[in-house]
Formats: structure tokens, sequence, C-alpha cells
């Protein structure tokens, strides 16, 4: 089997291709991406002398660059998009060109070269916010409250779409948010602990009521490679572990961890339209024998170590400039001049194009 990762340079697409290539030695896997600021090479730097895989420089807006590459492949997995919701509040134009035009660019490119299946990666932020204690299922209205949800929201619609007109089905999964190695320290996780490591306070969105479920992101790609292998074409999947806690909750376990106190929380001015509580029902890909295999407090435990490992990887962009949110100090040596930092959107999963 032959697939093409979009975005695989990114958190969960470097975690997607690592998984396949190191449990499946017959599939080649071709890494499809533009290499924005969190598309990092090393992330895949181990793999790059496998000969199941090869990387190739490219925008998935750019269609005869996706119809050159595509052409013996048996499928698409599309990891790529921007996926900052603070970045699309302040500028919705560039979630628009990759999340849309670029998933239908790489839709049409599929049906096109006569791919024979392709899973397109989702978020819960589809959906927008739900109170307690209901979850949503995937048969429920899409609500985005935000412009990188909308946008993911409309590429959605489209993969539908595509199975409607063209008898082209597109698989769907909305995946909840994601932690591990690889993970972009812009987003809370390994913001906080990078900034901790180094000994600096960790910012925190208003009074942290806000709600998420997180999933190790091990567990997470296990998931998407059943969905893409077992799954029905054209089906939305949910995909969740189940490990709802508020945002202060979190940090208070980060703390913990670094025998640090609260007074090394520093609450920022909270973000427009921030959804209060996402959650998903995950009975339908638990159906096709999924199940989390860690739990969240080891998850934890493991992603904080490998970055206490890996200073190598995350360092560099932290001295880039790429960290500072909303007037705190960076965590590295150089001050950032972007202080538009989101905790939480994950494409892709926290994917890039």
């Amino acid at each position: 089997m032959r697939i093409l990762v979009t975005g695989g340079a990114g958190f969960i697409g470097s975690n997607f291709i690592r998984h396949v290539l190191t449990t499946q030695p017959d599939v080649r896997v071709t890494n499809y991406d533009k290499l924005t600021y969190a598309g990092n090479p090393a992330s895949l730097r181990d793999l790059a002398d496998d000969p199941r895989y090869t990387f190739v420089q490219g925008d998935i807006v750019d269609g005869a660059a996706l119809a050159e590459v595509l052409p013996g492949h048996d499928a698409v997995v599309n990891f790529a998009a921007e996926t900052h919701v603070d970045r699309s509040i302040t500028g919705s134009a560039e979630f628009v060109t990759t999340n849309v035009l670029g998933a239908n660019t790489v839709f049409e490119a599929a049906m096109r070269a006569d791919v024979g299946r392709v899973l397109h990666i989702s978020t819960d932020e589809t959906y927008g916010s739900i109170p307690e204690p209901d979850s949503f299922v995937e048969g429920d209205a899409l609500e985005p409250n935000s412009p990188y949800a909308a946008s993911k929201a409309s590429a959605d619609l489209l993969a539908r779409s595509y199975g409607v007109t063209y008898g082209y089905p597109i698989t769907v999964t909305r995946t909840a948010n994601n932690f591990g190695p690889y993970h972009f320290p812009e987003k809370v996780i390994p913001l906080f602990v990078t900034n901790l490591i180094d000994g600096q306070p960790v910012p925190l969105y208003g009074d942290g009521r806000n709600v998420r479920d997180w999933t190790y992101v091990l567990d997470n790609v296990a998931a998407q490679w059943l969905v893409l292998t077992e799954g029905t074409p054209g089906e939305v999947y949910n995909v969740g572990a189940g490990n709802e806690m508020t945002n202060r909750e979190l940090t208070l376990r980060l703390l913990d961890r670094f025998g640090a106190g609260e007074d090394m929380i520093r609450h920022v001015a909270d973000r427009p339209g921030h959804d209060l509580r996402y959650s998903v029902d995950t009975a339908k890909v638990r159906a096709l024998g999924w199940k989390p295999e860690t739990a969240f407090d080891a998850a934890l435990d493991a992603t904080i170590d490998w970055y206490r490992a890996n200073e190598w990887w995350w360092r560099p962009l932290k001295a880039q400039g790429a960290t500072q949110r909303r007037g705190l100090p960076p965590a590295g040596p150089v001050p950032s001049t972007d202080a538009r930092i989101d905790p939480e959107a994950e494409p892709e999963g926290g994917a890039r194009p």
C-alpha cells in the first residue's frame, strides 16, 4: 500500500507517519508538506534513510503539483491545515485559502488520480460548544465559533459533497485535543512544559474554566490508521479519549509535576468567542476496535520526559521567537515579536500544509 500524507511534517502528521512505518512493514509513505513555521523536517529525521519514506515539499493549494505526485498512491490522508485559532481571529484569509481551497484541491486531485481512499482530518471544534453532560455525535449540526473552526467545517461539508455529487466518498475524522512528542511549543501542554523546564511562568486564558478532552497523539494516530483501513468510506468518525478537564485543572497537574505553585500562573485576557466545552461521543470509532491505550497521567508524564530529553528539537523553535504569548517573556533567549499564541487549537490536529 502506498499513501500520501499531506502536512506530514506537522505534529500529528509526523506521529502518524512514524506509527505507520513502524507498524506496517508493507506500506510506503509520501510526505507532502509546505514546511510553514510549524512544519519541521527534524520531526522525522530518524526516518530520512528509510526506503519506504519519501518527502516532497509542496502546497496543497497547488493542484498541478498534487496531480504530479498523486498517481500510484492508494490512499491520501489530509492533515495539512492552518490550525492556530488566535491567528484566524486576527486574519482569516489564510485559513480559508489553506483549509477550504486547499482541502478541495486535495479532494479533486485525489478523485482525478483515482485514489482509492481519502481520509480528511478535522476537529471537534466544528461542532461548537456543548454543555455538560452531553457530547456531540457525528450527525449533529456543525456550529463553528471561530474562523479556524468555520474553515474546517467548510472542508467537512466539501468532503460530504464529493460523495453525494460525484460518488467519491471521503472519510472524515473529528479529533479532540492532542498532546505528545513533536508538538509545536505554541500549544498549551508543550508551551507550559517548556516554560516550566526553564522556570518561566505559564499563561492561562481567563479563569481557566474551558473544558477540553485530551488524547495522547500515539493513541490518536492509531485511530486514524484504523479509520483509514477499516472505516466505511464517506463516514464521519469522532476521535477522543474521554479525558475531559478544565484548562485550570490541566495547568495544576503540570505545575505539580514540576513542584511549582500557583504563583507560576499568569492569567491573560481570554480570546473572543472562546468555546467553553468540547466533547464528542466516540462510540462509532470504538466499534471499529479502537480504544486509547495510554492513561492520561502516564501519557502526560511521557510527554514531559520527551521534552526534557529532546531540547535539541524544541529550543530552536522557542529561540526563533515563535512562542511568546500576550506579553509574557519567552523561555528561550530571543525576544518574540509575535504574541498571538493559541494554547489549544489542533488540526490537526495541529498539522501544517
